[in-house]
């Protein structure tokens, strides 16, 4: 079966209006030097790194859980999830927790800001190539100069991921 079979070919104007509904506010955080947004709405709250329990025979990048609030989380390094690699915790490494239809923390360098994009400052994300996935990526946001990577927490986080744990 074709690409084209599976996934129609959007117009320009299709994508650009996909585009402009990635308008909103998204909170910006970094990873290895490189600046990615998560949308807002899916940000229950952020923590600072705190003990995290490991839970034998986990994936690499499941660093364990945390209680919160009498809460079992299931703790994701962000990182290496996405291919990156580990790093030590500093005393701006956080935890996000978001809501993917269930609470799920990730942990990233830093956390710096919440932004206001519209859609005038998104492009698509080009095509990579190779064998890489990037279907998680909803596009890449222009801001003040900089380039965030806007991501699609839950594409990254499937359902799968939080129930290893």
């Amino acid at each position: 079966m074709s690409a084209s079979a599976t996934q129609p070919i959007q117009t320009s104007s299709e994508v650009d209006a996909n585009i402009r509904d990635l308008s909103g506010k998204y909170l910006a955080f970094k990873l290895a030097d490189q600046e990615y947004g998560v949308e807002i709405r899916k940000v229950s709250e952020i923590n600072g790194v705190v003990n995290i329990t490991p839970v034998p025979r986990s994936l690499d990048y499941m660093k364990g859980v945390i209680s919160l609030r009498g809460t079992i989380i299931p703790v994701i390094d962000l990182r290496v999830k996405l291919g990156l690699e580990e790093a030590e915790h500093t005393d701006e490494t956080c935890i996000i927790v978001v809501n993917v239809g269930r609470e799920v923390g990730v942990v990233v360098d830093s956390v710096s800001e919440v932004l206001d994009i519209n859609g005038e400052e998104i492009n698509p994300a080009p095509p990579m190539g190779g064998a890489s996935d990037q279907s998680y990526i909803l596009g890449i946001g222009e801001v003040a100069g900089s380039m965030k990577i806007l991501i699609d927490i839950k594409q990254v986080l499937d359902s799968s991921d939080a129930e290893n744990t």
